[in-house]
């Protein structure tokens, strides 16, 4: 006799549809990401909520640029992505200044922006929209790879698009519709889709006939500079640039990207172009060729064409297009810095020590010896410092583990006289031109690297656009010391007017006082008007228990090099 048949077991359970912000925020905490940086909108606020509630860490700043600034600083000290969150509209336009800038730096960037919902069909709808914005025109036009998500389905496989997109070292924008955002989606479909890993092309070899070229040229050539830039420190390339030098004979240099690369080696000149010392060169002076590996060789390192002489060059790079881009070669070898300077040193000949007049004991110490301060006299008045040396005495009392982050102006001009200990701890902001995008890098850089102090130096034009994120440091308890270099003016602006003769006036700005400013805001503050008022800072500086801010008042005649080498330029001297 047959059982009877079991009764069909009824599935009550419910799916659980969750929004689509909800599922992308789970993602992004999939894909590693463990800090987002932002400003939040009414078309974010619930994203970045969900961010929150998955356990990704979201760090608020108070404008825009602030936001995207802290994520590319924050992926150029850790190597991994950088995501921030910004609204739609006004957000997005308050931020395009620092998106740009982004765009320019090769870190991976990964912009999060709310967009207007995708619009449904209706002939008639309630408005104006008054955060009405072409974003993706906009950010198109402005040099940025947008990825726009249509809907809800599409938007995680659009996330990851634009995740691969940004790990290969660029900026990229994610435009995010309130409308896809608030969809939702079957709990069951949370799973995260097959991500396609997009890498970046294996290092390359130059080729023999080229190399053979470099070789017979070198041949020749009995005092050669090697000069590195941040292209040959990133493919790992300073031991192999050292045993070149040392077959060679040649002394080593690097661009102010690369800076401190060849730290500690004796015949390491420091850096080339506008930062260069008297004693680095009196030897670039006596050079008969110049090797350039990773670096585009701009008016920084060439000092508007002036700090390179005029010996054959031969120039490395891994992409063809930077070489020669703005500065003659002739020698081009394409190729990964560390692997080429590994072809030239097995190609090239044994020297014997007289062929190698640049390593000698002379040379060694004339290195050793050199002093920063002997370059320049310095000029303090009764209510300032020299820039020159406040930098040298800061080198001094700063917390050795340090990273350097820099806004741009004239006071780059105290680029040389701070150390750091290697180029990944050095970062300038200056990739567009602009004042105003150090403060955030800086707060990036201080949330990548809490075991280091960070420390912005920054003039007090850039200050002034970005003084209120005084209250973010202390909110995110970041690790940050701030040195205003404090000129009371827009200093690049007062000395190329001087270049041309013209009224200063308008450059100039009343002596406003920020360490009470800063005080209100909880950091430890000091007026510096002379070196003695620094070192009483020395017991705060070797160990800060909280934010420090320095403001410097520095005397504002001493120009930047960079801005006699613009005026020698403009004015067809050598």
């Amino acid at each position: 006799m047959n059982s009877p048949a079991e009764p069909k077991v009824q599935d009550t359970q419910t799916k659980r549809r969750v929004p689509a912000y909800e599922v992308l925020a789970q993602d992004i905490k999939n894909l590693g990401v463990e800090a987002v940086f932002g400003l939040m909108s009414d078309d974010t606020a619930l994203f970045v909520t969900a961010l929150d509630m998955a356990g990704i860490s979201f760090h608020g700043a108070r404008h825009e640029n602030t936001a995207i600034t802290m994520a590319e600083g924050y992926s150029a000290a850790s190597g991994s992505l950088g995501v921030a969150v910004v609204g739609r509209g006004p957000a997005t336009a308050n931020g395009l200044h620092a998106a740009v800038y982004a765009s320019r730096t090769g870190s991976q960037v990964l912009i999060i922006y709310g967009d207007a919902a995708v619009p449904g069909g209706e002939l008639n709808s309630l408005g104006p929209d008054y955060k009405a914005f072409n974003a993706q025109g906009v950010l198109s036009a402005a040099g940025l790879q947008v990825f726009w998500a249509s809907s809800a389905r599409s938007a995680r496989t659009t996330l990851l698009d634009a995740v691969n997109a940004a790990q290969l070292g660029n900026a990229v924008a994610l435009l995010l519709p309130t409308s896809v955002q608030l969809t939702e989606i079957d709990e069951e479909e949370d799973s995260q889709p097959d991500r396609p890993v997009l890498s970046p092309a294996p290092p390359e070899t130059a080729r023999p006939h080229a190399v053979k070229a470099a070789v017979e040229l070198l041949k020749d050539h009995r005092n050669p500079l090697i000069i590195a830039g941040i292209g040959a420190y990133r493919s790992g390339a300073r031991d192999a640039l050292e045993r070149l030098a040392e077959q060679l004979g040649a002394l080593l240099l690097t661009t102010a990207r690369g800076r401190e690369m060849f730290r500690g080696h004796p015949y390491n000149l420091g850096i080339i172009g506008s930062f260069t010392h008297s004693t680095a060169r009196h030897y670039i002076d006596q050079a008969d060729c110049v090797l350039v590996f990773g670096a585009s060789l701009n008016f920084w390192t060439t000092s508007f064409g002036s700090s390179i002489p005029d010996v054959p060059l031969i120039q490395v790079d891994a992409s063809r297009t930077h070489i020669g881009k703005y500065y003659s070669a002739d020698v081009a070898l394409v190729g990964d810095a560390r692997l080429v300077a590994e072809q030239l040193s097995a190609a090239l000949p044994v020297r014997s020590e007289d062929d190698k007049p640049f390593h000698s004991s002379q040379t060694r110490k004339s290195i050793a010896d050199h002093d920063l301060a002997s370059d320049f006299s310095a000029a303090h008045t009764a209510r300032t410092v020299d820039p020159r040396s406040l930098g040298i005495a800061l080198d001094k009392l700063l917390p050795e583990n340090r990273n350097l982050v820099y806004d741009a102006g004239n006071f780059l001009g105290i680029v040389p006289y701070i150390s750091v200990p290697g180029p990944d701890h050095f970062k300038m902001t200056n990739n567009f031109a602009s004042i105003g995008l150090g403060f955030g890098a800086a707060l990036g850089f201080a949330r990548a690297r809490r075991e280091a102090t960070t420390v912005l130096l920054v003039g007090d034009g850039g200050f002034m656009m970005t003084i209120g994120e005084l209250e973010t440091v202390v909110r995110e308890d970041l690790p940050l010391i701030i040195a205003v270099i404090n000129d009371c003016a827009y200093g690049a602006e007062l000395h190329f007017l001087r270049i041309h003769q013209r009224p200063v006036e308008t450059s100039l700005f009343p002596d406003v006082d920020f360490a009470p400013i800063a005080e209100g805001f909880a950091f430890e503050a000091a007026t510096i008007r002379s070196i003695d008022d620094l070192q009483q800072m020395a017991p705060v500086l070797k160990d800060p228990q909280g934010p420090i801010l320095l403001d410097c008042k520095v005397n504002a005649d001493v120009a930047g090099a960079f801005m006699t080498e613009l005026a020698a330029f403009e004015s067809g001297e050598d």
